[in-house]
């Protein structure tokens, strides 16, 4: 088998936000042709995608660490496609048992709901959310109270394991992160009403999906300005990570403390742990290397955006 990743950060104010600066739009629009050429070239049969979720498809009702998509469903938030995902059932069935028996535990789903955390990097890389077989692999970076980093590190080295004894072109993705603090309600600050919808807010009405939508483009709004309570970005926290993951040593990633991460970073930094599953799963193969590296703090989206692209360190070298 065959392998290689891209690890991106996503926004659910990337296209359905205020445009962006011209100079901003320019970077991301050459640097997602950067991606979707190497990945072209690539040419990928089988996505793995390490994603988290933003209390769409899972709530405090029952919040698993992990969780293997066997069917994935996309819910359509801040005008994201809507629609199933291309999941090759059995084969995700394969992979969930594989993960159990290298004493890994995870969730299962057969009927996964999937956000713009999973769906926009197949619309930039793929043009589509239906356009690859891709098996979803939930990643919570969310909800308290959250996995050692060690475990995720070990998740990501199960999946990359049972890649390797794939005959598929496995294109592995992280999506999530960098450093940012969006108004996502907490459960230990959360109002009665903010508790409800983490507890279980499935199938909101369209006026409160838009609601929802509205506060998080007004925060922003707020965020460029600088009119805004929420904790900064941290671009030397994003470029440290980032030479984590260059570095090709997954072990590094167990020095990060969820903790430490929320009052460096943000409360919605975790979600890099599915950069760290998805890192660790290439080095199942041995050494790699990054082709790609874009990083820039963008007000804009409420995020520090990153991109990486990496593929094992070819022959001899």
């Amino acid at each position: 088998m065959t392998v290689a990743l891209v690890a991106m950060s996503h926004s659910p104010l990337l296209g359905a936000g205020s445009p962006l600066p011209a100079d901003i739009d320019r970077e991301l629009t050459e640097t997602f042709d950067t991606a979707r050429a190497f990945v072209r070239e690539f040419d990928p049969t089988l996505v793995i995608s390490f994603a988290p979720d933003h209390y769409n498809g899972f709530f405090h009702e029952l919040m698993p660490p992990f969780c293997v998509g066997f069917a994935a469903e996309s819910t359509g938030d801040y005008d994201s496609p809507t629609g199933p995902l291309d999941v090759p059932g059995d084969l995700a069935a394969s992979l969930a048992q594989s993960v159990l028996d290298a004493d890994v535990d995870v969730a299962i789903s057969r009927r996964m709901i999937v956000d713009h955390g999973a769906v926009q990097p197949l619309e930039i890389l793929f043009g589509g959310i239906d356009a690859i077989p891709v098996i979803p692999v939930f990643v919570n970076g969310l909800a308290q109270p959250f996995a050692p980093m060690r475990r995720v590190r070990r998740l990501g080295e199960a999946i990359g394991r049972f890649a390797a004894g794939l005959d598929e072109r496995v294109l592995l993705i992280g999506s999530g992160g960098l450093s940012h603090d969006p108004p996502v309600p907490q459960w230990a600050t959360a109002t009665d009403v903010q508790r409800r919808l983490l507890l279980d807010g499935k199938n909101p009405t369209p006026q409160a999906r838009a609601a929802r939508e509205q506060r998080v483009k007004d925060a922003a709004a707020e965020f460029v300005v600088g009119h805004s309570t929420m904790r900064d970005l941290n671009p030397e926290w994003d470029n440290r990570f980032l030479d984590t993951c260059a570095a090709g040593d997954p072990q590094r990633f167990d020095d990060y403390h969820h903790a430490e991460m929320t009052a460096a970073a943000g409360s919605s930094a975790h979600e890099v742990r599915s950069w760290v599953a998805a890192f660790s799963a290439l080095a199942a193969s041995g050494d790699y290397q990054v082709s790609t590296r874009y990083y820039r703090p963008i007000r804009e989206l409420i995020a520090g955006f990153g991109l990486l692209t990496a593929a094992p360190t070819p022959t001899g070298h």
